[in-house]
């Protein structure tokens, strides 16, 4: 029985090999993925260019204006003298923001009243416009209370309590998205590699007419299972370990767990991957449909595992949703590992999940699998 596997099992990887289709496959999602979410997609917002609206001209007012070009997350494109020359560079997209700063702004401060500041954003982005918000606020509020300071020192009255907020980030410091995406893409690469390999290997024997004469050796259905699977098992594998060295390497992401728990989790999501690769091949007749039916696979999950929209965020039917998604499990498993170092005791309900929902696809795949040569 393991000599037919292992002889099914190379013939699978010299076909791999050598059919152009099949290398294609092997060699360019890892690739493009890698390079596209390594350095291509960045949700950090810096350097972002703002107009400068002074409308007040005084010392407060270019004191706050330094405050602004000495930080890295801005730069002065334009300085607009009015309303219609700022609002032309939000239109045309020369400024995502523009900063006013109102008249009587110094006088403000000197008379102890609320001086104000105005930003204007470019919502087209809701998620940018909502990061440069916040920062234009920071360096405004953080002035303001060195102004405060500053009056509070200059008087005769008893220090007044106040109240000091420090913020510190665990697992991702620098707050950097290459870290954040970069793990996610072993979740995406062995799912959408492990899935289209194993689908067109087996319809492949039927288009060409070669499965009827498999079907008439000695070979079981379960070693022609096997042996249709391992190989694309083992590219998985592969493609992990491929994927965390560069992450390592490359990308200097931090790996803080233990390579056990990321190879024996990687194990249990190839039983679903391998399980719903084995059923497209059930449904599918020629490799094109097999690689179709793979990306109406592939889209789903790669969208409701959490890779770039938070889960939490989604309406409630589909969070429950995504419960059936096993690669969420691995995502989050993933993550764990390689940002937090997380282990076994924290991570068994995940990966009990992906073991149950594995087994289910994988045994229901080959049961249909099974019916299908009969």
């Amino acid at each position: 029985m393991w000599e037919r596997i292992r002889e099914i099992v190379r013939k699978e990887l010299r076909q791999a090999l050598r059919e152009p289709r099949m290398r294609a496959v092997l060699i360019g999602p890892p690739l493009i993925q890698l390079i596209i979410f390594g350095f291509a997609v960045n949700l950090d917002v810096q350097n972002t260019a703002i107009a400068w609206m002074h409308q007040d001209r005084t010392p407060a007012s270019r004191e706050l204006l330094s405050r602004f070009t000495g930080s890295h997350y801005f730069r002065i494109v334009e300085t607009p003298s009015s309303d219609e020359e700022a609002r032309e560079a939000l239109d045309h997209g020369r400024a995502q923001a523009v900063v006013r700063v109102m008249p009587g702004f110094a006088r403000d401060i000197a008379r102890g009243r609320t001086a104000a500041v105005q930003i204007l954003m470019d919502g087209t982005n809701s998620n940018t416009a909502s990061i440069v918000g916040g920062q234009a606020s920071a360096i405004v509020g953080a002035y303001g209370a060195e102004l405060m300071g500053q009056r509070m020192r200059g008087t005769l009255a008893p220090a007044i309590p106040s109240v000091q907020t420090r913020s510190r980030v665990w697992f991702n410091p620098d707050l950097k998205s290459r870290v954040y995406f970069v793990p996610g893409i072993i979740v995406n690469i062995i799912m959408l590699v492990t899935v289209m390999l194993t689908a067109m290997a087996i319809v492949r024997e039927k288009e060409i007419g070669t499965m009827e004469q498999l079907m008439v050796t000695p070979i079981r259905p379960i070693e022609l299972i096997a042996g249709k699977t391992l190989p694309f098992a083992m590219v998985g594998l592969v493609n992990m370990m491929m994927i965390t060295v560069a992450a390592l390497l490359v990308f200097s992401v931090p790996f803080r767990g233990r390579p056990l728990v990321l190879l024996v989790s990687t194990i249990l999501f190839l039983l679903t991957t391998l399980g719903a690769g084995l059923f497209i091949s059930t449904i599918s007749h020629t490799q094109q449909q097999a690689m179709m039916s793979s990306f109406f696979f592939f889209q789903p999950a790669f969208m409701l595992n959490g890779f770039a929209f938070p889960i939490r965020n989604m309406p409630e039917p589909v969070q429950w949703l995504t419960y059936l998604n096993p690669a969420r499990y691995f995502m989050e498993i993933v993550r764990g590992v390689f940002l937090k170092g997380t282990g076994f005791p924290i991570l068994w309900p995940q990966m009990l999940a992906l073991a149950a929902l594995g087994s289910a696809i994988l045994l229901l795949a080959a049961l249909r699998f099974h019916k299908r040569l009969d």
